[in-house]
């Protein structure tokens, strides 16, 4: 028997199933093409790890490659995955940070990507495409409770301002006033009592009157209307006088136009022939001869002469 050729058939033979053994470990001819795709988170991936998953709606469709901190933000962390080609990843897919059960090991999931949505292509000057993300539970969280620790933090300020020295002097003293007004007012119970009646009967009063003075404004009223008749007769009364006086007041006109130059006249003869009177009255009272021999020469003067005609 060939002792060395056995040995070298058996050494052979075990290379072979070893090399097909880590052939279809590594996949062989079932294994599985993958498509690359960036994602950018600003928040911390403590927890996420080379090879974490990367699930689309639960389901397993790749994993995370590549972890590095952005160089033009170091608040960013750029994700880098390998995930099966033909996975739906569509412009409004987005990635979010999740972790798995109370073990803190961490992964990626991926959910959206309406039907009608466009895949996610390249953007000029990037390599691979870019998924969108979203904020992790925890980072919501972390901020809600900042956000609440802020305000819990500014109300206990306000409070301990509230209850300073002073505030509490002041709170002390209003107390022991309010104190003492309740006493007073106790004291004066059955005064305020009487009081709150007589305000009762008043306004009771006051409603009553207010109904008696409904009849009396209803009279006014009805005198009110008998009045305003009165005027409207009295308007037109006036009317009617007005339209009489300016009547007479043409016939006054034409009267005066036609008479009073002959009256003028008249006058003016009455007042010639009463002056031609006064004279001959004084005429005569000088010289009453006159009425019956006629007006004589008046005798010339010391020192005139008559003159021959």
């Amino acid at each position: 028997m060939n002792y060395p050729l056995v040995g070298a058939f058996v050494l052979l033979l075990g290379a072979a199933f070893i090399a097909g053994a880590l052939w279809l470990a590594s996949g062989g001819g079932f294994q599985k093409k993958y498509d690359k795709y960036l994602a950018v988170v600003d928040e911390s991936v403590a927890g996420l790890n080379l090879n974490a998953p990367v699930k689309y709606n639960g389901v397993d469709v790749g994993k995370v490659q590549g972890i590095r901190l952005d160089p033009n933000n170091p608040e960013g962390v750029i994700l880098l995955f390998a995930i099966e080609q033909g996975t739906p990843i569509k412009e409004d897919t987005t990635a979010v940070l999740k972790t798995q059960g109370l073990t803190g090991i961490a992964y990626v999931e991926l959910s959206g990507g309406a039907k009608n949505s466009p895949p996610l292509q390249v953007i000029a000057g990037n390599k691979y495409p870019v998924i969108r993300t979203k904020p992790s539970l925890s980072a919501r969280l972390e901020n809600v409770l900042t956000t609440v620790l802020t305000k819990l933090d500014s109300t206990s300020n306000n409070i301990n301002a509230m209850l300073s020295n002073e505030n509490r002097i002041a709170f002390s003293s209003a107390l022991a006033d309010i104190a003492t007004v309740t006493r007073a007012f106790a004291a004066r119970k059955t005064e305020i009592d009487s009081a709150i009646q007589n305000a009762s009967r008043t306004f009771k009063n006051t409603a009553d009157g207010t109904n008696q003075i409904g009849p009396v404004i209803d009279q006014i009223g009805r005198s009110a209307d008998s009045i305003e008749k009165m005027g409207n007769e009295v308007a037109r009364t006036s009317a009617s006088a007005g339209n009489t006086i300016t009547a007479v007041g043409v016939d006054v006109k034409r009267i005066s136009a036609e008479t009073l130059p002959e009256m003028e006249r008249l006058l003016r003869e009455l007042s010639v022939l009463t002056s031609s009177l006064r004279r001959l009255s004084e005429q005569t009272e000088r010289d009453p001869r006159g009425l019956l021999f006629g007006r004589q020469p008046v005798p010339e003067g010391p020192g005139e002469k008559r003159k021959e005609p």
